[in-house]
């Protein structure tokens, strides 16, 4: 089945060029008719979008979902952008598995807001068009997601000195890509904050 359909649109494809070609030659106006432009920068990047929110779609509004597919968490609330949970598990840069997203909280309530991804340098070339890029130093991290910078692991506590959490990773300086896919910013995509979010700060 498959097979004959694929065989029919190949078939009607050729059919179109064909028409096309003829009426070009009968018809002086159509002879100039240019070809279809390529995909602009806007066009590849709206493409791009949509597929990292049909990827991250079923985590929009569920942490729980999150959580069982391995994202855990890094850092509670930080101002003017979210909570960060990381999945430990995903290398490189792939526009459906984001390192790291983003959520509000509203009471019990979570609403993803951006996705991330974190490299250990600026990119040779960007990863999305136009993409800008932030930092987070290094830093200590802790089960219940408080964290402390230090510059090497050595430097870790093995408790959270804010609460007693046990300790679970350090990183290096990491350059950061926000895009803010789920959460409308009017500082821009790419913006590391966003002020759309600033009532979640208090919640």
């Amino acid at each position: 089945m498959r097979r004959t359909i694929l065989i029919m649109v190949a078939v009607a494809t050729l059919a179109a060029t064909g028409w096309a070609a003829r009426a070009a030659t009968n018809d002086p106006t159509l002879a100039t008719v240019a070809p279809a432009a390529p995909a602009t920068g806007s066009q590849a990047l709206a493409t791009r979008l949509a597929r990292a929110r049909l990827a991250t779609g079923r985590y929009a509004t569920n942490l729980h979902a999150a959580k069982a597919d391995g994202y855990q968490i890094i850092t509670r609330m930080i101002p003017d952008m979210g909570w960060h949970y990381l999945n430990p598990t995903i290398q490189g840069f792939d526009v459906t598995k984001p390192h790291i997203l983003v959520y509000e909280r509203h009471g019990r309530s979570w609403q993803l807001g951006a996705l991330e991804w974190v490299f250990t340098q600026t990119p040779a070339s960007p990863p999305l068009p136009g993409a800008t890029y932030g930092s987070f130093p290094a830093a200590c991290h802790y089960t219940d997601g408080t964290f402390v910078a230090a510059r090497v692991q050595e430097l870790c506590p093995t408790r959270s000195p804010e609460t007693g959490a046990r300790f679970t990773f350090w990183h290096p300086d990491l350059v950061t890509l926000h895009v803010w896919v789920w959460y409308h910013n009017p500082d821009g995509l790419y913006n590391g904050t966003n002020p759309l979010v600033r009532p979640f700060n208090r919640t």
